[in-house]
C-alpha cells in the first residue's frame, strides 16, 4: 500500500492494475498516465503498460498494517472491469472483510458487475460510483441495493452539470473535482455550485477536490465533509 495525497483516502492499494476507456470521463486518466511512466517497472507490462494485471503478491498488504486506515481500493484500476477474475474479486472482498479495523473505498464504472456480485458487502466497505456527466447518472441504479454499507458518487472530472436529485436520498457521500493535468477540460464554477447546494439541501456530506488551477475553494472556503461512516473509524483511531 501506498500513502496517497487524495483528499478523501489515507492509502491505496492496487492489487489490480490497468483499465480500458469505458466513458468521456476517461480520455486523461492520471492512472494510464502514471503506467505509462512505470513501463516495465512497479509490476506494469513494458509492453502495454495499462493492461489490466493481477497483483497476488499484494492481496495481503492492508493486514500487515494494524492502524486503522481510509483506503481507496484499486486507485489504478477498476476492480470490477470484466478483465478481472470473479475468484480474484472475491480474494479482494475476502481480504477486506478479515481486515475489518479498516475502512476501505472501491470506486467504480461498472456498477452492472458490482451488482452481478449478488453478495452483501462488508459493514467496512463503502461502493463509489463515478458520474462525470449528466448521462452517466445511469451508473446510480445499484444506490437501491440495501446490502451496501456506504454508499457515495464522485463527480470527477466534472465535464458537465449534474442533477443527483432523483438520487441523492440514498448517498452517503458526494465526492467532486475539476479534471486537472495535461490536457484538462475546463469546469464551469457554477457546476461545483450546484452539486454543493444539492448536497447541502439534503445534508449529504461534500467533499470538493479542486479546480484545475489547483484551487479547492469554492464559495469561498473547502469542503472536507465526511460522512458518519468515516468519522467512526477516526474516533476508533483517537484522530478526532
Amino acid at each position: 500500500m501506498n500513502k496517497t495525497g487524495i483528499e478523501w483516502a489515507e492509502y491505496t492499494w492496487n492489487p489490480v492494475s490497468g483499465c480500458s476507456p469505458i466513458s468521456s470521463g476517461c480520455k486523461n486518466c492520471y492512472a494510464a498516465r502514471m503506467a505509462k511512466r512505470l513501463a516495465g517497472r512497479c509490476g506494469y507490462p513494458a509492453d502495454d503498460p495499462f493492461r489490466v494485471t493481477l497483483h497476488p503478491e499484494r492481496l495481503r498488504e492492508p493486514l500487515a498494517r494494524r492502524k486503522p486506515s481510509i483506503i481507496f481500493v484499486c486507485s489504478m484500476s477498476d476492480l470490477f472491469h470484466e478483465a478481472v477474475p470473479d475468484r480474484f474479486v472475491e480474494a479482494v472482498f475476502a481480504v477486506m472483510e478479515m481486515a475489518a479495523h479498516h475502512r476501505f473505498l472501491v470506486l467504480t464504472k461498472r456498477p452492472r458487475r458490482a451488482q452481478e456480485r449478488g453478495t452483501a458487502f462488508p459493514s467496512n466497505v463503502g461502493l463509489g460510483f463515478t458520474v462525470e456527466i449528466e448521462t452517466e447518472r445511469r451508473r446510480l441504479f445499484l444506490l437501491l441495493n440495501p446490502s451496501l454499507p456506504m454508499r457515495f458518487v464522485s463527480c470527477e472530472p466534472l465535464l458537465g452539470p449534474i442533477d443527483l436529485r432523483p438520487w441523492i436520498g440514498h448517498l452517503d457521500w458526494i465526492i467532486a473535482g475539476a479534471e486537472t493535468g495535461p490536457g484538462a477540460r475546463p469546469c464551469n464554477p457554477e457546476w461545483a455550485l450546484d452539486l454543493m447546494h444539492q448536497a447541502l439541501a439534503a445534508k449529504v456530506p461534500f467533499l470538493w477536490k479542486r479546480f484545475g488551477n489547483g484551487s479547492r475553494l469554492l464559495a469561498g472556503r473547502e469542503w472536507n465533509q465526511t460522512p458518519a461512516w468515516l468519522k467512526e473509524q477516526e474516533e476508533r483511531d483517537g484522530t478526532v
